[in-house]
Protein backbone atom coordinates (compact mmCIF):
# COMPACT_ATOMS: atom_id res chain seq x y z
CA UNK A 1 0.00 0.00 0.00
CA UNK A 2 1.40 3.52 -0.85
CA UNK A 3 0.49 5.37 2.48
CA UNK A 4 2.83 8.36 0.83
CA UNK A 5 3.08 9.87 4.64
CA UNK A 6 5.83 9.32 7.85
CA UNK A 7 2.97 9.69 10.23
CA UNK A 8 1.33 6.92 11.68
CA UNK A 9 -1.76 8.19 13.02
CA UNK A 10 -2.47 9.22 9.56
CA UNK A 11 -1.12 5.60 8.04
CA UNK A 12 -3.82 4.69 10.76
CA UNK A 13 -6.25 5.99 9.20
CA UNK A 14 -6.22 5.64 5.94
CA UNK A 15 -5.57 1.86 6.31
CA UNK A 16 -8.70 1.64 8.38
CA UNK A 17 -10.76 3.98 5.18
CA UNK A 18 -9.60 1.79 3.08
CA UNK A 19 -10.53 -1.50 5.08
CA UNK A 20 -13.53 -0.06 5.82
CA UNK A 21 -13.03 -0.89 9.58
CA UNK A 22 -14.93 1.26 12.00
CA UNK A 23 -13.29 -0.25 15.19
CA UNK A 24 -9.07 -0.35 15.84
CA UNK A 25 -6.92 -2.11 13.66
CA UNK A 26 -6.25 -5.40 15.22
CA UNK A 27 -2.48 -5.44 16.24
CA UNK A 28 -2.81 -1.34 16.61
CA UNK A 29 -4.22 0.57 20.12
CA UNK A 30 -4.73 4.30 20.08
CA UNK A 31 -5.63 7.02 22.27
CA UNK A 32 -6.12 10.70 22.51
CA UNK A 33 -5.65 13.50 24.96
CA UNK A 34 -6.11 17.26 24.85
CA UNK A 35 -3.75 19.09 25.98
CA UNK A 36 -5.69 22.81 25.03
CA UNK A 37 -7.76 23.93 22.29
CA UNK A 38 -4.39 24.13 20.34
CA UNK A 39 -2.72 21.18 21.12
CA UNK A 40 -4.05 17.58 20.73
CA UNK A 41 -1.92 14.30 21.52
CA UNK A 42 -2.73 11.20 19.51
CA UNK A 43 -0.91 8.18 20.47
CA UNK A 44 -0.83 4.86 18.32
CA UNK A 45 1.54 1.61 19.51
CA UNK A 46 1.89 -1.09 17.11
CA UNK A 47 1.59 -4.06 19.55
CA UNK A 48 2.49 -6.67 17.23
CA UNK A 49 3.64 -8.60 13.81
CA UNK A 50 -0.17 -8.04 12.56
CA UNK A 51 -0.42 -4.17 13.29
CA UNK A 52 3.19 -3.89 11.84
CA UNK A 53 1.82 -5.14 8.65
CA UNK A 54 -1.05 -2.86 8.37
CA UNK A 55 0.26 0.00 9.02
CA UNK A 56 4.03 -0.68 7.73
CA UNK A 57 5.33 0.80 10.74
CA UNK A 58 7.58 -1.26 13.47
CA UNK A 59 6.62 -2.23 16.33
CA UNK A 60 6.84 0.87 18.73
CA UNK A 61 5.26 3.82 20.16
CA UNK A 62 4.27 6.69 17.72
CA UNK A 63 3.26 10.16 19.33
CA UNK A 64 1.57 12.63 17.44
CA UNK A 65 1.71 16.10 18.77
CA UNK A 66 -1.17 18.73 16.67
CA UNK A 67 -0.74 22.35 16.65
CA UNK A 68 -2.97 24.89 15.32
CA UNK A 69 -1.95 28.18 13.62
CA UNK A 70 1.86 27.29 13.44
CA UNK A 71 2.52 30.14 11.40
CA UNK A 72 1.72 32.80 13.98
CA UNK A 73 2.42 31.64 17.11
CA UNK A 74 3.50 33.65 20.13
CA UNK A 75 6.28 33.17 22.58
CA UNK A 76 3.99 31.57 25.01
CA UNK A 77 2.50 29.52 22.76
CA UNK A 78 5.88 28.13 21.80
CA UNK A 79 6.49 27.24 25.19
CA UNK A 80 3.19 25.25 25.66
CA UNK A 81 4.43 23.32 22.69
CA UNK A 82 7.53 22.60 23.57
CA UNK A 83 6.47 21.89 27.02
CA UNK A 84 4.38 19.05 25.20
CA UNK A 85 7.41 17.74 23.24
CA UNK A 86 9.44 17.26 26.35
CA UNK A 87 6.58 15.52 28.38
CA UNK A 88 5.81 12.96 25.76
CA UNK A 89 9.63 13.15 25.06
CA UNK A 90 10.88 12.48 28.42
CA UNK A 91 8.60 9.60 28.69
CA UNK A 92 10.48 7.28 25.85
CA UNK A 93 13.45 8.35 27.00
CA UNK A 94 13.17 7.04 30.79
CA UNK A 95 12.00 3.90 28.88
CA UNK A 96 15.42 3.23 26.88
CA UNK A 97 18.14 4.49 28.92
CA UNK A 98 19.16 6.05 33.00
CA UNK A 99 19.56 9.46 33.30
CA UNK A 100 23.17 9.93 33.10
CA UNK A 101 23.87 8.25 29.76
CA UNK A 102 25.24 9.65 26.82
CA UNK A 103 22.86 11.14 24.07
CA UNK A 104 24.22 11.94 20.44
CA UNK A 105 21.56 14.45 18.42
CA UNK A 106 21.30 14.06 15.00
CA UNK A 107 19.91 16.97 12.33
CA UNK A 108 19.13 14.69 9.48
CA UNK A 109 17.98 17.12 6.45
CA UNK A 110 20.33 19.77 3.62
CA UNK A 111 20.85 22.95 5.77
CA UNK A 112 19.95 24.94 1.93
CA UNK A 113 16.67 23.57 1.15
CA UNK A 114 14.55 25.15 3.46
CA UNK A 115 11.54 22.42 3.83
CA UNK A 116 14.47 20.08 4.09
CA UNK A 117 16.55 21.99 6.55
CA UNK A 118 14.96 21.44 10.37
CA UNK A 119 17.08 18.85 11.56
CA UNK A 120 20.12 20.77 11.05
CA UNK A 121 18.96 24.36 12.46
CA UNK A 122 17.44 22.72 15.26
CA UNK A 123 21.32 21.46 15.73
CA UNK A 124 22.69 24.48 16.05
CA UNK A 125 20.39 25.22 19.30
CA UNK A 126 20.64 22.33 21.09
CA UNK A 127 22.72 22.80 24.34
CA UNK A 128 25.71 20.66 23.99
CA UNK A 129 27.95 19.19 26.88
CA UNK A 130 30.21 16.87 25.82
CA UNK A 131 33.00 19.13 25.59
CA UNK A 132 32.83 20.44 28.65
CA UNK A 133 32.91 17.07 30.67
CA UNK A 134 35.98 16.36 28.56
CA UNK A 135 37.94 19.44 28.94
CA UNK A 136 36.08 21.63 31.83
CA UNK A 137 34.26 19.11 34.08
CA UNK A 138 34.58 21.53 37.24
CA UNK A 139 31.56 22.79 35.20
CA UNK A 140 29.75 20.26 35.07
CA UNK A 141 26.32 20.11 37.25
CA UNK A 142 25.58 16.41 39.49
CA UNK A 143 22.47 16.01 37.68
CA UNK A 144 24.12 17.05 33.90
CA UNK A 145 24.02 13.95 31.11
CA UNK A 146 26.70 14.23 28.27
CA UNK A 147 24.85 15.46 24.80
CA UNK A 148 26.97 16.07 21.35
CA UNK A 149 25.15 16.45 18.06
CA UNK A 150 25.62 16.63 14.48
CA UNK A 151 24.49 17.75 11.03
CA UNK A 152 25.77 14.84 8.34
CA UNK A 153 24.68 16.48 5.64
CA UNK A 154 22.47 14.62 2.58
CA UNK A 155 23.65 11.95 0.59
CA UNK A 156 24.01 14.40 -2.77
CA UNK A 157 26.65 16.54 -0.69
CA UNK A 158 28.65 13.85 1.19
CA UNK A 159 28.41 10.97 -1.35
CA UNK A 160 27.87 8.73 1.85
CA UNK A 161 24.52 7.39 3.48
CA UNK A 162 23.60 9.43 6.61
CA UNK A 163 23.43 5.40 8.22
CA UNK A 164 27.21 4.74 7.79
CA UNK A 165 28.26 8.47 9.11
CA UNK A 166 26.24 7.66 12.02
CA UNK A 167 27.50 4.03 12.60
CA UNK A 168 31.43 5.55 12.47
CA UNK A 169 30.31 7.85 15.41
CA UNK A 170 29.09 5.79 17.49
CA UNK A 171 31.67 2.98 16.92
CA UNK A 172 33.90 5.90 18.18
CA UNK A 173 31.88 7.71 20.96
CA UNK A 174 29.47 5.11 22.34
CA UNK A 175 26.37 7.26 23.04
CA UNK A 176 23.77 4.98 24.41
CA UNK A 177 20.51 6.63 22.99
CA UNK A 178 20.35 8.52 19.47
CA UNK A 179 17.46 11.12 18.85
CA UNK A 180 16.73 12.14 15.25
CA UNK A 181 15.52 15.21 13.70
CA UNK A 182 13.80 15.41 10.39
CA UNK A 183 11.24 16.78 7.89
CA UNK A 184 8.76 14.30 7.07
CA UNK A 185 5.91 14.45 4.49
CA UNK A 186 2.31 13.77 5.28
CA UNK A 187 -1.26 13.20 3.63
CA UNK A 188 -2.90 15.56 5.35
CA UNK A 189 -2.23 19.68 4.25
CA UNK A 190 -3.87 20.94 7.59
CA UNK A 191 -0.71 18.95 9.42
CA UNK A 192 1.87 20.04 7.71
CA UNK A 193 3.70 22.55 9.58
CA UNK A 194 1.39 21.60 12.79
CA UNK A 195 2.29 18.37 13.67
CA UNK A 196 4.90 16.61 15.70
CA UNK A 197 5.89 12.71 15.60
CA UNK A 198 7.78 11.38 18.14
CA UNK A 199 8.88 7.64 17.70
CA UNK A 200 11.14 5.67 19.63
CA UNK A 201 11.24 3.08 16.45
CA UNK A 202 14.00 5.10 14.29
CA UNK A 203 13.37 6.50 11.26
CA UNK A 204 13.83 5.59 7.39
CA UNK A 205 14.82 8.77 5.59
CA UNK A 206 12.84 10.05 2.53
CA UNK A 207 10.54 6.52 3.32
CA UNK A 208 7.57 9.29 2.82
CA UNK A 209 8.09 10.68 -0.53
CA UNK A 210 9.13 7.36 -1.77
CA UNK A 211 13.03 8.51 -1.66
CA UNK A 212 13.98 5.46 1.46
CA UNK A 213 17.37 5.90 2.28
CA UNK A 214 18.80 3.54 4.84
CA UNK A 215 17.56 2.67 8.11
CA UNK A 216 18.62 4.48 11.08
CA UNK A 217 17.36 2.17 13.89
CA UNK A 218 18.53 -0.08 16.90
CA UNK A 219 18.98 -2.97 14.28
CA UNK A 220 21.24 -0.75 12.30
CA UNK A 221 23.59 1.00 14.93
CA UNK A 222 23.16 -1.11 18.12
CA UNK A 223 21.37 1.87 19.92
CA UNK A 224 17.98 3.09 20.77
CA UNK A 225 16.77 5.66 18.16
CA UNK A 226 13.89 8.35 18.80
CA UNK A 227 12.69 9.84 15.65
CA UNK A 228 11.42 13.26 15.86
CA UNK A 229 9.96 15.00 13.13
CA UNK A 230 7.36 17.74 11.43
CA UNK A 231 5.81 17.14 7.97
CA UNK A 232 6.81 20.12 5.65
CA UNK A 233 6.08 18.36 2.59
CA UNK A 234 2.95 17.03 0.78
CA UNK A 235 2.51 15.74 -2.76
CA UNK A 236 -0.12 17.60 -5.65
CA UNK A 237 -2.04 13.89 -5.53
CA UNK A 238 -2.45 14.69 -1.55
CA UNK A 239 -2.98 18.06 -2.10
CA UNK A 240 -6.15 17.10 -4.90
CA UNK A 241 -7.24 14.60 -2.99
CA UNK A 242 -7.82 16.94 0.12
CA UNK A 243 -9.62 19.68 -2.34
CA UNK A 244 -11.76 16.80 -3.88
CA UNK A 245 -12.76 16.25 -0.35
CA UNK A 246 -13.42 19.62 0.34
CA UNK A 247 -15.28 20.11 -2.49
CA UNK A 248 -17.58 17.52 -1.94
CA UNK A 249 -18.27 18.26 1.49
CA UNK A 250 -18.99 21.95 0.34
CA UNK A 251 -21.97 20.42 -2.43
CA UNK A 252 -22.93 18.07 0.47
CA UNK A 253 -23.98 21.03 2.66
CA UNK A 254 -25.37 23.06 -0.27
CA UNK A 255 -27.52 19.68 -1.24
CA UNK A 256 -28.29 18.48 1.82
CA UNK A 257 -28.52 14.84 0.38
CA UNK A 258 -26.63 13.26 -2.67
CA UNK A 259 -26.00 9.81 -2.81
CA UNK A 260 -23.03 9.71 -5.64
CA UNK A 261 -21.04 12.70 -3.69
CA UNK A 262 -21.16 10.28 -0.39
CA UNK A 263 -20.25 7.73 -1.74
CA UNK A 264 -17.37 9.41 -3.23
CA UNK A 265 -16.84 10.94 -0.84
CA UNK A 266 -16.18 7.32 1.44
CA UNK A 267 -13.90 6.37 -1.40
CA UNK A 268 -9.92 6.52 -1.01
CA UNK A 269 -9.12 8.72 -4.11
CA UNK A 270 -5.67 9.19 -3.85
CA UNK A 271 -4.34 6.07 -5.89
CA UNK A 272 -5.96 7.28 -8.56
CA UNK A 273 -5.10 10.72 -8.47
CA UNK A 274 -1.97 9.72 -8.38
CA UNK A 275 -1.96 7.27 -11.20
CA UNK A 276 -3.20 10.37 -13.52
CA UNK A 277 -0.69 12.33 -12.34
CA UNK A 278 2.60 10.24 -12.08
CA UNK A 279 3.09 9.34 -15.74
CA UNK A 280 3.35 12.55 -16.67
CA UNK A 281 5.29 13.87 -13.85
CA UNK A 282 2.58 16.07 -12.41
CA UNK A 283 3.24 14.14 -8.83
CA UNK A 284 5.03 17.40 -7.52
CA UNK A 285 6.15 17.99 -4.02
CA UNK A 286 4.96 21.23 -2.40
CA UNK A 287 5.49 23.06 0.50
CA UNK A 288 4.08 26.37 1.72
CA UNK A 289 4.97 29.32 0.79
CA UNK A 290 5.50 30.48 4.25
CA UNK A 291 7.82 27.88 5.22
CA UNK A 292 10.77 30.22 6.05
CA UNK A 293 8.68 31.41 8.65
CA UNK A 294 7.12 27.85 9.21
CA UNK A 295 11.03 26.55 10.09
CA UNK A 296 11.78 29.34 12.43
CA UNK A 297 9.09 28.37 14.91
CA UNK A 298 9.38 25.12 14.45
CA UNK A 299 12.84 24.97 14.81
CA UNK A 300 11.91 26.53 18.14
CA UNK A 301 9.65 24.54 19.52
CA UNK A 302 11.63 21.02 18.83
CA UNK A 303 15.09 22.69 19.99
CA UNK A 304 13.49 23.93 23.57
CA UNK A 305 11.48 20.57 23.97
CA UNK A 306 14.68 18.47 23.24
CA UNK A 307 16.50 20.77 25.86
CA UNK A 308 14.11 20.35 28.35
CA UNK A 309 14.13 16.93 28.21
CA UNK A 310 17.67 15.38 28.35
Amino acid sequence: MDFRTDLAIERRDVFRKINNIKDEIPGIKSEEKEISSSIHVYKVQVLNSEGEKAIEKPIGNYVTIDVKKMKNITEEEKEKIAYSISSELKDLIKNLVSPKDEILIVGLGNLYSTPDSLGPKVIQNVDVTRHIFKYLPQYVNENDREISAISPGVLGTTGIETQEILKGIVDNIKPKLIIVIDSLASKSIERISSSVQISDTGIIPGAGIGNKRREISKDTLGVPVIAIGIPTVVDVATITNDCLELFIEKLQDEAKSNNYLNQLKEENNYQDIKDALVPKDFNLIVTPKEIDELIINMTDVISMGINKSI
